[in-house]
């Protein structure tokens, strides 16, 4: 099992206090915190690497490339695309999702065409189709979820059909943890010639990933959130798919040749990465991939299990507490939402802050989803391979302090 307190040491920032307390960081969903030798290889890029790529004809270029590139190669690796050429470098996944949107969606939805989402969805992968839907006339379809978060698969029958072109789904929500049941999923969208993409953005920061078995068409997911930097993503495709796609941005590097008259496009992946692309975040996002892989996903994965189970089991003993979601850790990642009683969410966070807990109060860009949940917002605490039961017990003083004050 993993040793959290141990780990905990590689994070400089969790080795500090917040409002006079010892900082307990329960907001890695939004963000995850940053080893230091993730930090390290930032600074190390920037003293000892830094030009730019792929142009140079010189040493420092070379290093910055070969470096890039390696970081490229770990990525496909780390969720076993079947090639480097499927990975293509984004600033998140927002960006690879809009990506998708704009360069496949505008190419293959026509007017009349559906597109089906689900309820549980983030705004990253809702919004973008609600823009597309609305520019050609396309209708949006929602996969409904049920009383306890999960997903209703057995409407997923009644709502393909022959004029469905795409599946945009969560791999794992971001409120209420649940791990969607994808294999099955895919399998029924492409019996119907229907392609998918995945929004990947809360799973392969946990769990272990494999895009070739799943046979997703687009999976995408943030580097932030896995241990990596801001401002770096990846949108994986099927080089198939990829091939036949026209350029997201024009500009330097994403070209082949240039005239007066137009231009054809660079190979891939260089096709998608137009102008100087965040390189320094890219080779320590391969930093961030190489510790994960030192603790091993799978460990990790089951360090989060045990946390969920000890703090449903902690939560669900409090009076007045609910909780949103599947109330046992079964296919449920380290998420846990909850609402105490009629107090709004912000005023518990503020609660919590004076605790030294760090936790997200609001609709967790997720609006949808509470809205079919029936309520404006809810507070959230997500859990991390740091994260240990200390943590959660702490989160559960701070709930019954919120309850003395405020109800």
């Amino acid at each position: 099992m993993i040793d959290a307190a141990k780990i905990k040491k590689d994070f400089p920032l969790l080795n500090q206090k917040m409002n006079g307390q010892p900082l307990v960081y329960l907001d890695s969903a939004a963000t995850s915190q940053k080893p230091q030798a993730v930090i390290d290889a930032i600074k190390d890029f920037y003293e000892r690497h830094n030009a730019n790529i792929h142009r140079g004809i010189y040493r420092l270029s070379e290093e910055a490339t070969e470096l890039y590139e390696g970081a490229r190669e770990k990525v496909q690796k780390f969720i076993r695309a079947k090639e480097t050429k499927e990975i293509i470098f984004t600033r998140g996944t927002t960006e690879s999702i809009n990506l998708v949107a704009y360069s496949w969606g505008r190419q293959n939805i026509e007017k009349g065409d559906e597109i089906i989402v689900t309820e549980m969805e983030h705004h990253s992968n809702l919004i973008p189709w609600q823009l597309l839907a609305k520019e050609k006339e396309a209708v949006l379809k929602f996969i409904p979820i049920d009383d306890e978060g999960r997903l209703k698969i057995t409407k997923l029958d009644s709502l393909l059909n022959k004029k469905t072109r795409l599946l945009a789904i969560t791999h794992v929500s971001n409120v209420l943890g649940v791990v969607n049941p994808l294999k099955e999923i895919i399998t029924k969208a492409h019996s119907n010639g229907t392609r998918v993409l995945v929004d990947g953005a809360q799973a392969v920061p946990h769990l272990s990933v494999d895009v070739s078995e799943l046979d997703c068409d687009f999976y995408a997911f943030s580097g932030h959130k896995m241990l990596g930097p801001t401002g770096i993503g990846v949108l994986h495709g099927k080089r198939e798919l990829l091939e036949a796609m026209p350029p997201f941005m024009g500009g330097g590097e994403m070209i082949k040749e240039v005239t007066k008259e137009g231009a054809t496009w660079n190979e891939l992946p260089t096709k998608f990465e137009a102008g100087t692309m965040p390189i320094a975040q890219v080779v320590s996002l391969g930093t961030a991939i190489d510790y994960l892989n030192g603790i091993g996903m799978e460990n990790i994965w089951q360090h989060e299990q045990m946390l969920i189970a000890y703090a449903l089991e902690k939560v669900t003993a409090i009076p007045g507490v609910k909780i949103y979601g599947p109330l046992k850790p079964k296919d449920k990642g380290g998420v846990l939402s909850f609402n105490i009683g009629e107090i709004h969410p912000h005023d518990i966070a503020s609660i919590f802050d004076e605790e030294g807990i760090a936790i997200r109060a609001g609709h967790h860009c997720a609006q949808v989803l509470h809205r079919r949940l029936g309520i404006p917002a809810t507070v959230r605490a997500s859990f991390y391979l740091y994260t240990d039961q200390s943590d959660i017990d702490k989160l559960i003083g701070a709930i019954k302090k919120a309850k003395q004050l405020l109800l």
